[in-house]
């Protein structure tokens, strides 16, 4: 036989009480001989609680009473055929009417005890289980409604009674027997005692029915019929890709339940437990799912750990002292204080010096148990053997849970890197020596952030998910954009990555969605329900949301957001920009700004600042880290001048070389600021600053490509006429080159702690001698690479390219 227990979601409505019957006419069909446990419908034992308590006090219930009866007399006027609905009516009137009667008797008297509320509780379970084996009768003639009180016998410990196992089994085992054949609906969470009181069996009640009447009845399965697919990997309130959990082991529900995972309370099922029936969780309004299985043992999984789960708000007391320290039975008569006084005690751990104990409660007894310890510890206290204990509140507790992790390295090292790299700090931490759980104490605010990076670590086949905020959307803004729109399920299927822009700015509009941004009309949603630009507000916002695997790029070429650079390191958020001012300015600012992404765990890319979608500085890196040595770099990192010397041959003057790139959009509207070499000096004195060098801007040795008339031209036409005034001059240099067999190039140079930019003629053995188009190149000269230097090159400009090594930089956070 099977037992089918359904809570109150399940019986909480018309429609979700067509449901129920309609899997219980499916087991029944089926021959499972199901027996079935009902709650009362959803809301209706708070409801109750609440008339009791309000009685007791003089306030009024009549109309929350006409509301109860209403609920249920209209699930019988609408699922109940006509004619056999008076009868059904007729007994639920009779129970409201006892009920309205116990109300009254409690307002006479004005007392509430808990012997009155459990009379009144049970009138919730009463009406549910009789309505619904009233209705399932129309269809299967054995339905029959069973008052469990009759059967579950309990001591007289009214609101948590314990069972009377020996003559509860001896009810139950004669119940089957007389009703052999039937399909009974048992009501769930009440029971009687000797005197036949009603009592009830506290917090998970009603699964404890279901757990008691399975146990005896050596029942094949007990499932659970709840709201949920079953017990899922995380909180999915919390966990948007938390998901159903197919098995677990008895003892891994129970960790799970006990911080947090509410779809079952384990001490109700310890019954089914002790006889290894599986538990099967499922939900009633979807079928179809298979759920979850807790059963005595199972398979090693796939995954390291079966789940996360949390506890949302705890308080943590510290207590410290000498007088603690070799002190036997100190543990001991601490916490049997707490017991004696009802307060459970969540977690606790130790320092190995016997110097502290740090141990979490509910907020609501923390101060009560700082009292208790002051009475109990006075003497220690006033001889400053222990100090006062210290309460600290706004606290969570987050518990990774398996049966395998046992004897399994690096499960504590995936979860504290998972926390650090996203800055959560841990306060305190807990392991028992069976390994099924790790426990760590953490900041409230900073649960959601931590549940989801801590589930993105340990599930790896899930996607890793990143979110980003963008500012800047130019060129390279919109083009990263269009890139990232197309390679999303690419990204998804491939490389088990999702993106989430989650916030754009630019200098007029900024806009927030925490689920994503639709980046196929992302102009039009920034446009229309964005909110007037602010970049502080903007880099506030992103900190505030804190959100896991948080990345910040910077596509602009503005100085105002690399003044934000460390406040958003300090945060534990990643950098993607393709801005050279941070890198570039004062070397004080570029090693703060590598120290303070290095200290806080964090990604700092900017392979875009020297050859936009180039290899470049991770080329650089990549040859430092493995140990080679650096000897010399020689690099052309301007396509604007590579295009002008590449085109700066036969008949061509440099005036309309110039003029062409210009209109090609190879330089800026001023081309001065190519051609001073500005810009190229930026480049290398990143590489110079990588490479190990503190090197300032102003100790570059930058040669000049333009005569002084040319730079001292007042705009932009002059500057072209005195272009065309230096005709002599540039030929000349062509001329030269040319005699010699060479091709005229600007050329940067790293070598021994020294950087020059310069003019250079080079011949046909140089590796630049061929370079075309606008392109950049760069040779590394290593220990390694001293023979045949190592060559970069291509494309060195262009927002496809430039916002391709973004988009590079971008998924290669946190690998």
């Amino acid at each position: 036989m099977k037992i089918l227990k359904f809570g109150g979601t399940s019986v909480g409505s018309v429609e979700s009480i067509k449901a129920v019957l309609g899997i219980v006419k499916k087991s029944y069909e089926a021959g499972e001989q199901p027996l079935v446990v009902l709650s009362a419908m959803s809301g209706v034992t708070n409801l109750l609680t609440k008339m009791a308590e309000d009685a007791s006090q003089g306030k009024p219930f009549q109309d929350d009473l006409k509301d109860l009866e209403e609920k249920h007399f209209d699930v019988v006027k609408k699922l109940i055929a006509v004619k056999f609905q008076n009868p059904v009516l007729t007994r639920l009137k009779l129970l409201m009417n006892e009920l309205e009667d116990l109300l009254q008797g409690v307002a006479s008297l004005k007392e509430l005890s808990n012997q009155s509320k459990d009379l009144i509780i049970s009138y919730g379970e009463r009406c549910s289980n009789y309505l619904v084996a009233k209705i399932m009768e129309q269809v299967i003639p054995v339905a029959e409604y069973i008052n469990a009180s009759y059967y579950v016998k309990t001591d007289s410990n009214f609101g948590n009674a314990h069972l009377n196992e020996p003559l509860t089994t001896q009810l139950i085992q004669a119940l089957a027997q007389t009703h052999a054949g039937k399909l009974l609906f048992v009501t769930g969470f009440i029971g009687s005692n000797e005197e036949g009181r009603m009592t009830t069996l506290g917090r998970g009640g009603s699964d404890y029915t279901a757990a008691i009447f399975g146990s005896v009845l050596n029942a094949s399965a007990i499932e659970i019929w709840t709201d949920v697919n079953g017990m899922l990997t995380a909180d999915p309130r919390i966990v948007k890709k938390a998901f159903s959990l197919p098995v677990l082991s008895y003892t891994e529900a129970m960790e799970l339940s006990y911080f947090g995972a509410k779809v079952i309370y384990p001490p109700t099922m310890v019954p089914a437990f002790m006889k290894k029936i599986p538990i099967v969780i499922r939900n009633t309004f979807e079928p179809e799912l298979a759920g979850t299985t807790i059963q005595f043992e199972t398979e090693k999984s796939a995954y390291p750990i079966k789940g996360i789960s949390s506890i949302s708000d705890v308080s943590v007391l510290n207590l410290t002292g000498s007088g603690m320290v070799g002190k036997s039975g100190f543990s001991g008569r601490l916490f049997t204080l707490l017991a004696r006084e009802q307060i459970n005690v969540i977690l606790i751990t130790q320092s190995s010096s016997e110097h502290s104990i740090t141990f979490a409660v509910n907020p609501n007894d923390a101060q009560k148990a700082k009292l208790l310890i002051q009475n109990e510890f006075e003497l220690e206290l006033l001889a400053n053997k222990l100090s006062m204990p210290v309460i600290e509140d706004n606290l969570s507790i987050l518990a990774i849970v398996g049966e395998h992790m046992k004897r399994t390295p690096g499960m504590s090292g995936k979860l504290f890197h998972a926390l650090g790299r996203n800055g959560i700090n841990v306060r305190a931490i807990a392991q028992g020596s069976s390994e099924f759980n790790i426990s760590v104490i953490i900041n409230k605010e900073d649960l959601s952030k931590a549940l989801n990076a801590v589930h993105d670590a340990f599930f790896a086949e899930l996607k890793k998910t990143l979110y980003v905020f963008n500012v800047g959307t130019g060129n390279i803004g919109s083009t990263l954009f269009n890139q990232l729109h197309k390679q999303h399920d690419f990204l998804l299927e491939q490389n088990d990555v999702e993106i989430k822009v989650v916030g754009i700015a630019n200098s007029r509009r900024m806009y927030f969605d925490t689920e994503g941004i639709d980046l196929a009309n992302w102009k039009e949603t920034v446009e229309q329900h964005g909110e007037v630009a602010d970049l502080g507000s903007f880099i506030a916002t992103m900190q505030a949301m804190n959100l896991p695997n948080c990345v910040f790029i910077d596509n602009t070429a503005s100085k105002l957001p690399s003044t934000y650079y460390e406040s958003i390191f300090k945060s534990n958020i990643s950098i993607v920009t393709c801005n050279k001012i941070a890198n570039s300015g004062d070397y004080a600012q570029y090693k703060m700004l590598h120290e303070t992404a290095r200290k806080h765990g964090v990604d700092f890319f900017y392979e875009t600042n020297v050859g936009a979608g180039l290899p470049i500085v991770r080329v650089l890196k990549d040859l430092m880290m493995s140990g080679d040595r650096l000897l010399r770099i020689e690099a052309i990192l301007s396509g604007t001048i590579s295009y002008i010397f590449n085109n700066f041959k036969g008949d061509a003057s440099f005036y309309d070389v110039v003029k062409k790139a210009q209109e090609l959009g190879y330089t800026e509207p001023d081309p001065r600021d190519d051609l001073g070499g500005i810009d190229f000096m930026r480049k290398m004195l990143i590489l110079a600053r990588d490479a190990g060098y503190p090197i300032e801007a102003d100790e570059v040795a930058l040669g000049n490509i333009l005569p002084e008339n040319c730079l001292k031209a007042t705009s932009v036409d002059e500057f072209y006429a005195e272009l065309l005034k230096s005709e002599d001059y540039f030929n000349a240099l062509k001329t030269d080159a040319a005699q010699q067999g060479k091709v005229i190039r600007y050329i940067g140079t790293l070598e021994d702690g020294k950087v020059s930019i310069s003019l250079q003629m080079v011949d046909e053995q140089h590796p630049f001698y061929a370079l075309s188009g606008s392109d950049n190149i760069i040779s590394f000269t290593t220990e390694r690479y001293k023979e045949r230097p190592l060559v970069v090159k291509g494309p060195g400009a262009g927002a496809e390219v430039t916002a391709g090594g973004v988009f590079a930089d971008l998924v290669n956070v946190g690998a």
